[in-house]
């Protein structure tokens, strides 16, 4: 990925947050001579390695998982708030006029290597795991163990374990760093004033950056 320094973000808590944020990541692995994208929820364990762990798991019919066998590395891309960012917000449009679209966007790249896990104990750890994670917020959150036994044991055998140990996480904040503060400023009140939750979730990200009151 091409990353411009104004535009570089490497701050550990910062990554894993957008990951955390938004767990549904496309990995992309190499096999039979093509690439290869699924698109899977993950959790992150940030203490397991040096740059943490990602879990997920695949249908037993997927045949990525026996694809790992072959070893070599993978990545797995989450995609943040992302918004089209019109020329007409910027006040150099008055100024001047020599302005043009762009698009804003915040994006990790984790890279990592892989493994496949044929475990039924790990396995029902990890939905419980990720289940529990994403039932948090509600008022009453449902559980894999209301589930009847047999029916949750049908399920686990069909499916596999992938367990991805980091080797580095790459992250791109491309919020407007590289505009006037007048020109933050006008994106930040056009996004608010487009309504909307991604529209409000990029405006905080540039917000946040115009705070800083420089480039990142």
């Amino acid at each position: 990925m091409y990353v411009p320094k104004h535009f570089e973000e490497s701050d550990p808590a910062v990554l894993q947050a957008l990951v955390r944020a938004h767990p549904l990541g496309t990995w992309v692995t190499a096999g039979d001579g093509e690439l290869v994208a699924n698109h899977l929820p993950f959790l992150l364990d940030p203490g397991t390695g040096e740059h943490g762990t990602l879990r997920c798991h695949v249908a037993r019919a997927n045949p990525v998982w026996r694809s790992l066998s072959a070893g070599g590395p993978s990545l797995i891309v989450f995609q943040g708030p992302e918004r089209y960012i019109t020329p007409s917000w910027y006040a150099s449009k008055q100024a001047h006029g020599k302005v043009v679209p762009t698009w804003n966007y915040a994006v990790v790249h984790a890279h990592g290597m892989p493994r496949a896990i044929d475990d039924p104990q790990w396995l029902l750890q990890h939905v419980g795991q990720m289940t529990d994670t994403q039932e948090a917020g509600r008022s009453v959150p449902w559980q894999v163990a209301d589930a009847p036994g047999e029916y949750v044991d049908s399920l686990l055998r069909a499916i596999v374990g992938i367990e991805i140990t980091l080797t580095k996480l790459v992250g791109k904040w491309k919020v407007s760093q590289n505009r006037p503060e007048a020109d933050k400023s006008g994106v930040v009140a056009g996004l608010m004033g487009d309504g909307g939750e991604g529209s409000r979730a990029m405006a905080d990200l540039v917000g946040q950056h115009l705070a800083r009151n420089g480039e990142h």
